[in-house]
């Protein structure tokens, strides 16, 4: 069994954003040489999100209303008692989830049809760290 660990740091322009980061995680596997395995994608921090699904710009729109409608940006949050003002991001990362998994078959990602893997940056402009791990033979 082989592992190959990648860190990528990711600085979005928007508070809130979604980067496609499939090709990183790509290459990461190229670089691996690992053939079958499998490779663990995670968000690093707490207000921020690592998931699949398609490459669509009317879907990301989607996202961010409808994440808008479950836990609004703009409501007092229990959470700003600490002197945060970034509840709804927290929410947020719950509800997208903090990683993903992808199958490698014959040294590539294994994906379905229009499968994409996305960062969703809910509490963004600072570095912010993503964790590849590739595990396999």
């Amino acid at each position: 069994m082989k592992t190959h660990t990648k860190y990528l740091t990711i600085n979005t322009r928007n508070k809130v954003d979604f980067i496609n980061i499939t090709s990183e995680v790509h290459k990461a596997v190229k670089e691996s040489k690992i053939k079958e395995g499998i490779a663990l994608i995670n968000s690093m921090h707490i207000t921020s999100s690592v998931f699949i699904n398609d490459n669509e710009s009317g879907l990301i729109e989607d996202f961010k209303e409808w994440l808008e409608k479950l836990a609004p940006k703009e409501k007092d949050y229990k959470h700003h008692r600490t002197g945060e003002d970034n509840g709804f991001s927290h929410l947020w990362r719950t509800i997208m989830g903090r990683e993903t998994t992808v199958s490698i078959t014959k040294g590539d990602l294994d994906f379905g049809p229009w499968e994409t893997i996305f960062y969703g940056e809910f509490d963004g402009q600072r570095n912010k760290r993503i964790l590849i791990k590739i595990i396999g033979e």
